[in-house]
C-alpha cells in the first residue's frame, strides 16, 4: 500500500465507511450495475425497484418478490472487509458506516446497530404501505404469497427498502451527514457513487476536511474529489486500509 496513504490515515480517530454494494459481492451477493450485475444481465429488473411501478402493477410485485425469496443475502456471510470495519471499531476508533446495502452483513460482522446506518432500508424487515405496520420479512417469505398483502389491513407490503422515486429518511440522512461531517477518513467502499443524495456524503467529508480515499473496481463521479482512489479488489484492501489506521 502506497506509503503516502498510510501516513495520511494512520491514527485516524473518527471513521466513516459508504459502502455499497462492491463491499459484499464477496460474499455472494451481486451488485446491481457491475458486468454480472442484477440490472446489467436483466435491465427490466429495474422496474420492479421502482415505486411507482410497484403500487401500481401487481405483475411488477411478484417479479420484486420472486427476486427476494431466492437472494443470495439471506445466504450470504460476512467477508473479510465487513469483518475489519467491525474489528476497527473494537480498536479504539470511533466507526460509523453509511450502507447503501439493505443486506445487514455489516451488523452480522459485530459492529453495534447504532453504529450502521442503512440508508436504502433493510430487506429484514417488511412494512404495509397503508397502515405502515411492520413485520419481520421471514415470516412473510414463509407464508408463500406470491404478491403478499398486510394481515392486519389487506394493503400492499413493501419491503422497508428504498425504491426509485421514494425520499431517503430525513432524519437518517440529516445523520449522515453530521456523521459524514465530523469524520477524519472518510472511505467509500464499493459504490459507484452514482446513486444521490447517499453519494453527496463524499461532497460533505471533504468540505469538512476529511481525507476521502475511494475503494471501487471502477471509475466514479466523485474520484476526482478524492485524496486516494484504490482499484484493488476490496476484501483484500479494506482490511489493509484498516490496518494502516490503528498503526
Amino acid at each position: 500500500m502506497d506509503g503516502k496513504l498510510i501516513d495520511r490515515i494512520r491514527g485516524a480517530w473518527r471513521v466513516a465507511a459508504l459502502t455499497g454494494a462492491g463491499i459484499s459481492t464477496a460474499s455472494g451477493i451481486p451488485d446491481y450495475r457491475g458486468p454480472e450485475g442484477v440490472w446489467t444481465r436483466t435491465p427490466s429488473a429495474v422496474n420492479a425497484f421502482t415505486l411507482e411501478n410497484f403500487m401500481a402493477d401487481a405483475n411488477v410485485r411478484r417479479e420484486f418478490w420472486r427476486t427476494y425469496a431466492g437472494h443470495a443475502a439471506w445466504r450470504a456471510e460476512p467477508n473479510a472487509a465487513h469483518r475489519a470495519l467491525a474489528e476497527l471499531d473494537g480498536a479504539h476508533t470511533a466507526v460509523r458506516v453509511l450502507t447503501q446495502n439493505v443486506d445487514g452483513l455489516h451488523q452480522r460482522a459485530g459492529l453495534a446497530a447504532r453504529k450502521v446506518l442503512e440508508l436504502h432500508g433493510t430487506m429484514h424487515t417488511t412494512r404495509c404501505t397503508g397502515c405502515a405496520a411492520g413485520f419481520p420479512t421471514a415470516g412473510i417469505l414463509e407464508a408463500g404469497d406470491d404478491d403478499p398483502s398486510c394481515p392486519r389491513c389487506g394493503g400492499i407490503l413493501k419491503l422497508d427498502i428504498v425504491l426509485f422515486g421514494q425520499r431517503l429518511d430525513g432524519d437518517v440522512l440529516g445523520q449522515a451527514r453530521t456523521i459524514a461531517a465530523a469524520s477524519e477518513l472518510f472511505l467509500a467502499i464499493g459504490s459507484s457513487l452514482q446513486v444521490e443524495p447517499a453519494a453527496s456524503l463524499c461532497t460533505v467529508a471533504v468540505g469538512a476536511g476529511a481525507t476521502l480515499v475511494v475503494v471501487n473496481r471502477d471509475p466514479t463521479p466523485y474520484d476526482d474529489d478524492a485524496d486516494f482512489v484504490l482499484r484493488d479488489d476490496i476484501e483484500a484492501v479494506v482490511p489493509e486500509l484498516c490496518a494502516a489506521v490503528n498503526r
